[in-house]
């Protein structure tokens, strides 16, 4: 079991940053994914960000492609969302989850682990 706690939310106005954490409970795998999704009101939890804890490119969906960057700390066991230029319509909660295999996927159900979230709040 891998417990997640995001942090880093808050309230900004259009075209400012944000950077949000999370935390691991213990170390993951080196072959797992980590994820970052996001769900509005009324709307269905969608896809952010993913970053393998081994190596390679991220995965970013085409909404915040050139504004998000999602990082990771191998010490801190930690994964970052570092969010720039913020738009109102990226306001939502904004969930960490865990994919144990390390295969890329935007799909919310190929993730075993879920933070409690985290609110981001950009208003124009």
């Amino acid at each position: 079991q891998v417990q997640l706690v995001e942090s880093g939310g808050g309230l900004v106005q259009a075209e400012d940053s944000l950077r949000l954490s999370c935390a691991a409970s213990r170390r993951t795998f080196s072959s797992y994914i980590m994820g970052w999704f996001r769900q509005a009101p009324g709307k269905e939890r969608e896809f952010v960000a993913a970053i393998k804890w081994s190596a390679g490119t991220p995965y970013y969906a085409d909404s915040v492609k050139g504004r998000f960057t999602i990082s990771r700390d191998y010490a801190k066991n930690t994964v970052y969302l570092q969010m720039n230029s913020l738009k109102p319509e990226d306001t939502a909660v904004y969930y960490c989850a865990v994919r144990k295999v390390e295969i890329y996927s935007n799909q919310r159900s190929r993730y075993d682990y879920w933070g409690q979230g985290t609110q981001v709040t950009v208003s124009s």
